[in-house]
């Protein structure tokens, strides 16, 4: 099987009053990607879920968005910070006697100088955080590789019917080829008979004409070496795996005979067809882009 590298999944664990929602979508790319987004609590998890999502991504851009709630009661606690508060009051006593003034410091108007009383988080058990947020991400990830081998194999039935159709192209260039050298012939000698009136064509050199002809157009390498590019990229498609790099690479060689061939070409009908071909080869390298 192939995998596309466009593809979402989706996964929401909630236990013991804690809720992880784990989203990611992603796009193709050279490589793998991959962007976190989470709140601040769980950033120290962002190495061990990069390292678990290299468990089922290969390449992409990937997005990840992940929300975390924890409902429970007894989430954060108040400190009470007895040594800035003698420091506070030390120096208030210091300013009133300084300055002559009453020392009117009561308990409610101390308690609402900074860092007096903070909140703090109750302590959290991360080896109990990180195997429920495992699992949210495995099953965002799990849903994700689903729809990427979904659309990877509609991408496979396309790409082997476009092949299919490529192929019948080089089949009619292959066909048409030695046609054209005999048209060649033909057209050549009745050129030198409309010059020459009744004298005798000299066959000698007529064949030499037509075989400098014939080998400037000869077409025939790049046609088994396009037959031969095909039927490999069909090959690679149906055994699949991650196969994108090479792919683009095979299409990179087709391209390159097709334009050969569009080069030597010197018949309208193989021109047109080499045009096609080009075009299809094209379509297909667009595609590849997306496989994994």
């Amino acid at each position: 099987m192939i995998k596309s590298m466009t593809g979402f999944g989706r996964c929401e664990i909630a236990e013991n009053s804690r809720k992880f929602t784990v989203e990611m979508k992603a796009v193709n790319h050279r490589y793998l990607d991959v962007n976190i987004k989470m709140p601040k609590a769980l950033n120290f998890f962002e190495s061990a879920i990069r390292s678990e999502l290299k468990n089922y991504i290969a390449r992409g851009k990937v997005d990840i968005f992940i929300t975390y709630e924890d409902m429970s009661d007894n989430t954060s606690t108040v400190r009470y910070n007895k040594e800035i508060a003698r420091e506070y009051l030390t120096y208030l006593q210091q300013m009133a006697e300084e300055f002559g003034l009453d020392n009117d410091i009561r308990v409610s108007t101390l308690s609402k100088y900074p860092e007096v009383f903070t909140m703090e988080e109750t302590g959290i058990d991360e080896e109990e955080l990180w195997k429920e947020l495992q699992k949210a991400v495995d099953g965002a990830a799990k849903m994700f590789v689903e729809t990427r081998i979904t659309e990877g194999e509609h991408l496979k039935e396309d790409l082997i019917g476009k092949l299919d159709g490529m192929l019948k192209l080089v089949d009619f260039i292959a066909e048409r080829s030695p046609q054209i050298i005999s048209e060649y012939r033909n057209r050549l000698e009745e050129k030198v008979r409309e010059f020459l009136g009744d004298v005798s064509v000299d066959e000698g050199r007529l064949l030499t004409e037509v075989t400098i002809f014939a080998d400037k157009v000869c077409v025939d390498e790049e046609i088994v070496r396009l037959r031969s590019h095909i039927e490999t990229t069909k090959n690679t498609l149906l055994e699949g795996g991650s196969i994108g790099r090479k792919l683009d690479f095979l299409a990179q060689e087709m391209n390159r005979e097709a334009n050969t061939i569009l080069s030597k070409a010197n018949d309208l009908e193989i021109s047109n067809c080499a045009i096609e071909l080009k075009t299809e080869i094209e379509k297909v390298r667009e595609q590849i882009q997306n496989i994994e």
